[in-house]
């Protein structure tokens, strides 16, 4: 039997310059699933993503989805696509195990908290608002992370760096006042050891309440359980803004981090891959 795909209709745009197209997952002619790709212009003209792969149940472990995921592969080199990505629900395996064989690299995952208690703070660490004066050194250096991440994603230098500028005004427009943003700074034994941005009204996920955009402790002093301690101010700053669930986002290869944050009590909600089209 012959496994292809057939377009269910032309390529689409909408109002955000995202380009996709649907297709059913065909077996000598008869649907036996859907395939959906997009292209999003904010992760990159080079990238695109799989965002739908479906095969009817009584097709499935037939080899179905391997091939529609291969014809996949072939559309976005078409589209000028140089690599490709697919979100993975964590408790997928049999999707798991199809990525990984067909070469497929777990880059990064999302994690997810359920809140409890208010926890306490280590001895000698406390937490302040940033101030507004604080900001803009902060905001350049995340400005300089989220430009190399759109970078590798396909994006020019220039197009990255107004992406970014623009994600970061569009997110805190009041700088460290922006409502809804809890921006904070960890202070250990006096002096300023870290920094923290949890967003606490408008969160990325549905499935969380607030959600952890950026933590970071000054490099010379990593090491010393400061990245804990802000972890729990992020917790402590959620459960007063009455979020019960606490979402974030961390690159597979930090393993410090993906260990932190497990054993802070995170459960990964999806895994997220990627592969290089040759």
């Amino acid at each position: 039997m012959t496994t292809t795909l057939r377009p269910t209709g032309p390529d689409q745009y909408d109002a955000d310059g995202i380009r996709s197209r649907s297709y059913d997952i065909c077996v000598n002619s008869r649907p036996v699933g859907i395939l959906r790709l997009t292209v999003d212009p904010k992760h990159g003209p080079l990238t695109g993503r799989v965002t739908q792969l479906v095969v009817e149940e009584r097709e499935r472990r037939r080899g179905r989805g391997a091939v529609a995921a291969l014809a996949a592969e072939e559309v976005l080199r078409d589209w000028g696509c140089r690599g490709v990505e697919i979100t993975v629900p964590a408790k997928a395996d049999a999707a798991r195990e199809l990525a990984a064989g067909l070469g497929y690299r777990e880059r990064s995952r999302s994690m997810l908290k359920e809140l409890g208690e208010e926890p306490p703070l280590p001895f000698g660490s406390a937490a302040r608002p940033m101030s507004d004066a604080e900001f803009p050194a902060w905001r350049e250096s995340g400005l300089l992370r989220l430009v190399e991440t759109m970078t590798e994603r396909g994006l020019s230098a220039d197009e990255a760096g107004r992406r970014a500028a623009a994600a970061f005004e569009e997110l805190l427009p009041g700088g460290a006042s922006t409502a809804g943003a809890a921006m904070r700074v960890l202070v250990h034994d006096g002096a300023d050891v870290g920094r923290l941005w949890v967003e606490l009204e408008r969160s990325p996920r549905p499935d969380c309440d607030a959600y952890v955009y950026e933590v970071e402790v000054d490099e010379a002093l990593r090491g010393h359980g400061h990245g804990r301690a802000l972890m729990l101010v992020a917790e402590r700053v959620a459960l007063a803004a009455g979020a019960r669930t606490l979402g974030l986002h961390v690159l597979t290869a930090n393993t410090p981090a993906v260990n932190l944050y497990s054993s802070l009590g995170y459960h990964v909600a999806e895994h997220h891959f990627r592969k290089q089209l040759l």
